[in-house]
């Protein structure tokens, strides 16, 4: 493979301090680099005095998936979404199910290089409903997914930040007003997880979570990984649903999803379905609408009922669709009652199909 040149594109969430280095400000971690250093994330590094971004235009690969997968389950179900990532990470959590992406080092690892707008033409060629950033976090390529984000924003195509909300105001405030959707990863709900798993702190992630909701028009879905005897207990969970009811409201959905041993966490097994049934209960008792359970066989926990009248509105197995219950405006068609989220008179019929896509240069 023909080695790829890094780049080196300018960022502004970034000042000097007073021993020479520079500091990073796009995250809670706040990396003081000295030149040549690269901050924790591996793709943002000082050069020049500067904070630069070395993956700007650089992708892990792009593939078309269905919607569901992000998971977003009210955001134009059944929709197609041209998915991508580059490489690094702002946390360092020992369970990452993307670690080959993430994780990444190497800058060979961006085999595909492609324009904002080479990607806005390709998703809205393939009839994608949106773009999403995905397989690694956006907040560590920011430039670059605004960037794709306004250009798909010209061609009509819709954008999704698929991420673990561990990001600092002011960036924060400029990504998610590019964005249409978003998917926030809450791994946990205590200070002590986030600190030995991710290399984190909770704290930053629910602020978030709470401006997302609270201050914009972007759509929030809410991932857990239930990881066995890590973050799995009632009394974890009682708490986490309790706090998204209190302070997000009863209609942010949330998605349970099973882990499988992966990265630097194979010594756990695979998260049992009854164990995402159980959370979904809990979480459903304290107030939650629309909870689903995901990497598990569950059409029951995957599918959308009526909160009002219990109807099916979105009948799913797997990423499939099945019966559709939902008429205009979002609506019940048995009771009236409006289910919230972003959706069409009929659903997409893109299925459960996985497209790898290579954008090679025009």
């Amino acid at each position: 493979m023909t080695a790829v040149v890094e780049s080196a594109h300018p960022t502004v969430h970034w000042h000097a301090v007073d021993d020479g280095r520079v500091q990073c400000d796009v995250c809670p971690r706040e990396c003081r680099l000295k030149e040549g250093q690269e901050g924790h994330c591996f793709v943002r590094a000082a050069r020049g005095g500067a904070i630069v971004l070395t993956t700007y235009g650089r992708s892990s690969g792009f593939c078309v998936d269905p919607i569901e997968k992000k998971p977003l389950n009210h955001f134009y179900p059944g929709s197609s979404v041209l998915s991508f990532g580059t490489a690094g990470c702002n946390l360092a959590c020992r369970f990452c199910q993307n670690w080959d992406i993430s994780k990444s080092r190497e800058i060979d690892t961006l085999a595909d290089e492609a324009t904002p707008e080479r990607i806005a033409l390709a998703a809205a060629e393939r009839g994608c409903k949106s773009v999403a950033f995905t397989y690694n976090d956006p907040v560590v390529f920011m430039e670059y997914a605004i960037d794709v984000a306004h250009a798909c924003s010209a061609r009509g195509v819709k954008t999704v930040a698929v991420t673990a909300g561990y990001v600092s105001p002011k960036p924060r405030e400029e990504l998610f007003a590019a964005m249409d959707a978003a998917n926030v990863d809450l791994k946990a709900f205590t200070e002590d997880f986030y600190q030995k798993q991710c290399g984190a702190h909770l704290r930053p992630v629910l602020e978030t979570l709470e401006y997302l909701v609270k201050e914009t028009k972007v759509w929030v879905e809410i991932t857990t990984l239930l990881i066995p005897g890590l973050n799995d207990s009632d009394a974890e969970l009682d708490e986490m649903t309790r706090w998204i009811a209190g302070h997000l409201g009863p209609d942010v959905p949330h998605h349970f999803t099973a882990f499988h041993p992966d990265w630097k966490m194979r010594d756990i097994g695979a998260t049992p379905a009854a164990t995402l049934k159980r959370a979904r209960k809990i979480a459903k008792r304290n107030g939650l609408r629309w909870v689903y359970t995901g990497n598990v066989y569950d059409p029951e926990g995957q599918s959308t009922n009526c909160a009002e009248c219990g109807e099916i509105l979105i009948e799913r197995n797997g990423y499939e669709i099945g019966a559709w219950g939902l008429k205009a405006g979002g609506k019940c068609g048995a009771c009236g009652a409006r289910c919230p989220g972003h959706f069409e008179e009929l659903p997409g019929a893109w299925g459960s199909r996985r497209l790898p896509v290579h954008l090679a240069a025009p």
